[in-house]
């Protein structure tokens, strides 16, 4: 964990670290007590929470921060004050390996997830990279075919239905160490050139799953990275749709992370990647993505335009989605992305519709995805005062939240108690509280 100035809000970085940790705020607040020598009170959670949110610097406490959270400065490698300029300098294979070995390693040598690192990763990749080992390696290394290939795939098919289901903050670690201890040698193998694209574009998928579950888990850091080597990769596997995907990542975090400009540019290149695809669901995964981005920055006439392309797109789709990442996007997790895009755009009666169909009639299973549905549901509900089908919305929220370890969720569990304060003395809602205190 990088803590500076100059790299990314200290509130950022405390709250990685913390979400690392498995800590509440709260416990927190009782660890930094203990370090003080004054007693385990400590701060409490609503000064943990101002810290996060940017709005109070912990000048005091700082020290001990940097003691509990392990918070340390850059390393000598990494001396500018924003981080490496380019994400990943050198051969694709070298960099991935390095990448999944010190994520293996050790979790803190991440530099701090910022706008200027994201749009680097645009001019990441090396389009004679797979050529060149093609021609180099010879002898000496294992030798890759098909069936490590479809490893790959399964591998990844499996740990990503697992995370879908439970988050991203299980069994991360196995992603990882999958891609450290199997995948790296085979990247560092020798293979046809045939062989070497398939096996390119397989690895992009297993590294964007992995930083998928960083992302869901809180780890800002390691997703942005994985996210840049997984369009690294694919691009020069020459996959466009798998460049396009990764891209998507790099400009979900970017919303999520505030960084308007960036999400816009980043979204836009991910929209051009895949002009030229044929898969509706492909488009429209994309289009929303676009759509998210202006509607954060404030654009309603490209948030409309991108949301209504994305929506002839999705209907349009049919027969079995393939293996890829942008093909699994269904007409319910569409609906549940648009609705949220409407509610940022004020029209929050659309909103709930597209909720309820996210949840009634398109059937979303996956307990995650569920639950952050249920919740974001509460949420424009609320929004339309309707205090009652917020209350609902939310018990179902906890019914489904137990046992997913997943930022979004540890979030909605957050947002939801901090809108519960104003509504404390109508009945149940205490009760409701309490049932969301267990989980944070």
């Amino acid at each position: 964990m990088v803590v500076s100035a100059d790299t990314a809000p200290i509130g950022t970085l405390i709250r990685a670290a913390r979400k690392h940790n498995g800590w509440s705020q709260p416990r927190l607040g009782r660890e930094l007590g203990a370090a003080e020598g004054k007693g385990a009170a400590g701060p409490g959670r609503d000064q943990v929470s101002r810290w996060e949110l940017g709005g109070r610097v912990p000048t005091y406490w700082l020290p001990y921060l940097i003691k509990v959270l392990e918070l340390r400065p850059p390393p000598a490698d990494d001396s500018s004050p924003t981080g490496p300029k380019d994400p990943a300098p050198g051969d694709t294979v070298d960099s991935v390996i390095e990448l999944s070995r010190r994520d293996v390693v050790d979790r803190r040598g991440f530099v701090a997830a910022s706008s200027a690192y994201a749009l680097a990763a645009l001019g990441l990749p090396d389009p004679e990279s797979l050529l060149r080992r093609v021609r180099l390696k010879s002898g000496g290394k294992v030798r890759v075919g098909r069936g490590e290939v479809a490893a790959v795939l399964q591998m990844t098919r499996s740990l990503g239905d697992a995370a879908a289901e439970l988050g991203g903050g299980h069994a991360r670690h196995l992603a990882v160490r999958y891609l450290h201890e199997d995948v790296s040698a085979w990247l560092d193998g020798t293979w046809t050139e045939a062989v070497g694209r398939d096996l390119f574009a397989a690895t992009s998928q297993l590294v964007h799953l992995a930083g998928w579950m960083a992302q869901d888990e809180g780890n800002q850091d390691a997703a942005q990275q994985y996210y840049a080597h997984s369009f690294r990769l694919a691009s020069e596997a020459g996959d466009a749709e798998l460049a396009a995907t990764a891209l998507r990542g790099l400009a979900v975090q970017a919303i999520d992370l505030g960084f308007r400009a960036t999400a816009v540019r980043i979204a836009e290149d991910c929209v051009n990647h895949a002009k030229n695809l044929d898969d509706p669901r492909a488009v429209a995964y994309y289009q929303a993505t676009l759509a998210n981005a202006a509607a954060l920055d404030g654009d309603r006439p490209t948030a409309t335009r991108s949301l209504a392309t994305s929506q002839t797109s999705i209907e349009r789709a049919t027969g079995t989605p393939s293996d890829s990442w942008a093909s699994h996007y269904s007409i319910g997790r569409w609906a549940h992305e648009a609705g949220m895009i409407l509610a940022r755009l004020g029209d929050h009666a659309s909103a709930q519709d597209h909720l309820h169909h996210a949840l009634d009639i398109h059937g979303l299973d996956r307990r995650r995805t569920r639950a952050i549905v249920l919740a974001d549901l509460g949420t424009v509900r609320l929004r339309q005062d309707d205090v009652d089908g917020a209350l609902t919305a939310w018990n179902d929220f906890l019914d489904c939240a137990d046992g997913i370890r997943s930022v979004k969720v540890q979030d909605a569990v957050h947002d939801m108690r901090a809108r519960l304060y104003r509504l404390r003395d109508i009945p149940g809602v205490e009760e409701l509280d309490e049932r969301a205190s267990a989980l944070e």
